[in-house]
């Protein structure tokens, strides 16, 4: 007899590639952070272990969780998470500048914005899943989706919070796209979007959104001011060559150049000690997380089950390239932290709730193939 019988069923059934995969970027991100603060454990490692542990065993359990009862949850969710974006513009907490959370003591703060990535695409999914599929190329496959996407990053912006928004407002969109919605209406709307961003820099963005948008399209011009973050980065990583500078040899982040060398920096912080060789190994592993996240997506049953572990798998995507291009400074740096590297519980809660879902729609489709 296997040994595998043994197995308890819970636990056999779990994609366990997949989890060892996001055990080992989250190993090795405690590793990153540990170097981050100079040798030092207490500073950013351990509580992000802590968090790490506690989340993935969160994730483990949604796998639990049947796709009908995600489908039944998806817009009381919705629901429950704008009156909550509401509440944070009320009564909710400033911190670093920004109003995003709600403080519900004990030292424990919320930040709904961060739950509304996953539940967006959750959402839309619903929604598209409950319109007849002729419906979906005419107008009223539209209206109802961009409400859905535009009221909470409305209040996310105000916050104010842009990468969250636009988070927010890309992952919705992908699953109006995956959804049927027809092309040309994408066309429009993105020559619509171009013409009005013009309009959006000089009256919807704050002074400091506005700077660093500048300062992409010319990255010269205040390498000492707004352009500070970029420059150092960019630093860092050219430092850091083919194989870097070794383990604890990081000097940028370790001197102090490098702002937020451990939230949405971590990638150069890893990139000056780890080398291109780091940074290559780290996206073929988030490349192969979102790719079983796509089959995922092609061997669901249901509409519903398609469009939300598509949507899911491209969430994951669009953080990580986002982060990714900003810390090159190939975009904007719009404050996209790194799953599961950066240092902050958000993220890594937004990331083990994509993760959860993803692995009960998985465990449903395997289901489905063995009878």
């Amino acid at each position: 007899m296997s040994s595998l019988n043994f197995v308890p069923a819970p636990l056999a059934q779990l994609p366990w590639k997949i989890l060892l995969l996001v055990i080992a970027i989250g190993g090795f991100d405690l590793f990153v952070l540990y170097s981050a603060a100079g040798g030092s454990v207490r500073r950013w490692a351990l509580s992000q272990g802590i968090r790490f542990v506690v989340f993935l065993a969160g994730a483990i359990a949604l796998s639990r969780v049947r796709e009908t009862t995600w489908s039944s949850l998806a817009l009381p969710a919705y629901g429950v998470l704008c009156v909550l974006l509401v509440l944070v513009e009320l009564i909710g907490a400033v911190r670093g500048g920004g109003q995003r959370w709600l403080d519900l003591g004990i030292g424990f703060r919320l930040q709904p914005s961060e739950l509304m990535k996953p539940c967006i695409v959750l959402a839309c999914a619903k929604f598209y899943d409950m319109l007849p599929p002729n419906e979906t190329r005419r107008f009223g496959a539209i209206w109802p989706a961009a409400i859905l996407i535009l009221v909470p990053a409305a209040l996310v912006m105000k916050q104010p919070d842009l990468g969250t928004a636009l988070m927010i407002v890309i992952g919705g969109v992908t699953v109006m796209f995956l959804a049927g919605v027809p092309l040309r209406l994408f066309i429009g709307g993105g020559l619509a979007l171009a013409a009005a961003v013009p309009l959006a820099v000089n009256f919807v963005l704050h002074g400091y959104q506005r700077n660093r948008i500048l300062v992409f399209l010319n990255p010269e011009s205040d390498p000492l001011g707004i352009g500070y973050h970029i420059s150092q980065s960019k630093i860092a990583i050219g430092s850091g060559g083919i194989f870097g500078k070794g383990f604890l040899n990081g000097t940028q982040s370790h001197l102090d150049y490098l702002p937020e060398g451990h939230t949405d920096f971590a990638l150069a912080t890893m990139m000056e000690e780890w080398g291109l060789v780091g940074g290559v190994l780290l996206i073929v592993a988030f490349v192969g997380i979102v790719q079983w996240g796509l089959a995922a997506a092609l061997q669901a049953q249901s509409r519903f089950a398609r469009l939300t572990a598509a949507g899911l798998a491209a969430t994951i995507f669009y953080y990580v390239s986002i982060n990714m291009a900003m810390v090159m400074g190939l975009a904007p740096v719009v404050g996209v932290p790194l799953p599961l590297i950066s240092n902050g519980g958000s993220s890594q809660m937004t990331f083990m709730l994509c993760l959860g879902i993803l692995m009960s729609i998985d465990r449903a489709n395997r289901q489905t193939t063995r009878w």
